[in-house]
């Protein structure tokens, strides 16, 4: 308790907490159309592959916004980003209660949906900026567990899409949305670290550089699968295993919070074992799981646990992850992490995907799973190749802060 206590006071306290709770709810929002995703499906009588497009859409879209915004944030401050980011949110929820009623709407209501998950680098730089080196992994971590939103989302989306409609959950999460502004707009402070003076191009430096591609692929399994899991879930366990809707929102519910939580205790590995140690066994576990829960596909019991253990991985995989990047772009970390974010989010759109495809292709969802799980263990042997270099240069053997 009294070493937490350090760490809290070492930075700015109230800010770490609005950035997560900003966090927080634009997951929520980002991950909407998957959580009711059977009964949107219902409502448009649409085939697997149609579904995983669907459950796609919000997600690639959020990756492609994540670039932009990490770059609006040094420019204007990644306070007012987030702010101006949660009022476009407000206006496309909106939209969505008043104008959506086909499935090309929805589409579009999907790219719409992708201004929430622009959110990632403005809120991990925002909460860890006010933080010392020592500690950006577990102020990372925190701010990262916003992810938790997923749980939100799934936990209240289908039993109030089932009372009121769909279409009515869009209008009560913009005036949930206001929550987090104002919190925001009170407590928050801009971190001391921004620099004012550099360019475009050395704000993108990461772009050109095979670090950054590396970390991008690490995160498309350890963010991508999380969130492609989350959005996919409820429409996993309610074909799959004929639960109701609300039912397979509950289900999910257990999933991701374990993801959720964990990413605090993957921050916290990071610093105390090291970024690329703790990835390693995240790797070889998420593989393992995703094959197990493939082949468990007749069992609603293990398939539970098993997507539990799996999403445990994933979130320790994601703090532990966001280690390393302020160690490795100290001075860019707002936009080091978005490109990351945008990349590696990207994956969170392969799975829905190949999932879909599985199904309408072959009649299962095992192969879906083993795709994934393969480039879990490509990645693994990239990473494990790349470290040689990486202790050599900016971080201690296996992925430690430099003292």
């Amino acid at each position: 308790m009294s070493s937490f206590k350090t760490f809290l006071k070492s930075g700015h306290a109230p800010t770490l907490f609005a950035a997560f709770l900003y966090f927080d709810f634009t997951f929520a929002i980002w991950v909407l159309n998957g959580a009711m995703a059977p009964f949107i499906s219902e409502t448009f009588n649409l085939n697997a592959a149609q579904k995983g497009f669907m459950i796609s859409v919000p997600i690639i879209a959020g990756a492609l916004m994540r670039f932009p915004l990490g770059v609006l944030s040094q420019y204007i401050g990644r306070k007012s980003a987030a702010l101006v980011e949660m009022g476009l949110i407000v206006l496309a929820l909106l939209y969505g209660f008043l104008f959506v009623d086909t499935y090309n709407e929805v589409i579009t209501m999907g790219v719409l949906l992708g201004i929430a998950g622009g959110s990632f680098g403005i809120a991990l730089s925002l909460g860890s900026g006010w933080f010392p080196a020592r500690y950006k992994g577990l102020a990372m971590g925190i701010a990262g567990a916003g992810n938790s939103g997923t749980v939100l989302a799934v936990l209240f989306a289908p039993p109030l899409a089932q009372q009121f409609g769909w279409t009515a959950v869009y209008g009560l999460a913009a005036a949930t949305m206001l929550i987090p502004m104002v919190v925001l707009w009170l407590m928050a402070k801009e971190p001391p670290d921004r620099e004012q003076h550099q360019s475009l191009r050395q704000h993108t430096a990461c772009l050109f550089e095979k670090d950054g591609w590396a970390f991008s692929l690490i995160y498309i399994v350890t963010f991508g699968g999380f969130i492609g899991l989350a959005s996919f879930l409820p429409t996993y366990f309610y074909d799959q295993f004929k639960v109701t809707k609300v039912e397979a929102g509950q289900l999910t519910m257990l999933a991701t919070l374990m993801g959720s939580g964990i990413r605090i205790v993957g921050g916290y590995l990071g610093d105390r074992f090291g970024g690329v140690n703790t990835l390693s066994v995240v790797l070889m576990a998420v593989a393992a799981t995703l094959v197990a829960c493939g082949f468990a596909g007749s069992s609603l019991v293990a398939t539970t646990l098993l997507f539990m253990l799996c999403f445990a991985a994933l979130g320790a995989g994601n703090g532990a992850l966001f280690q390393l990047v302020p160690l490795r772009w100290p001075l860019t970390t707002a936009v080091a992490g978005s490109m990351i974010g945008e990349i590696g989010a990207l994956g969170g759109g392969f799975l829905p995907n190949a999932m879909g495809q599985s199904k309408h292709l072959t009649g299962t969802y095992l192969w879906g799973f083993v795709a994934f799980a393969a480039l879990a263990v490509g990645v693994l042997m990239m990473m494990r190749y790349m470290q040689l270099r990486w202790t050599r240069t900016w971080a201690e053997k296996g992925g430690r802060a430099r003292a």
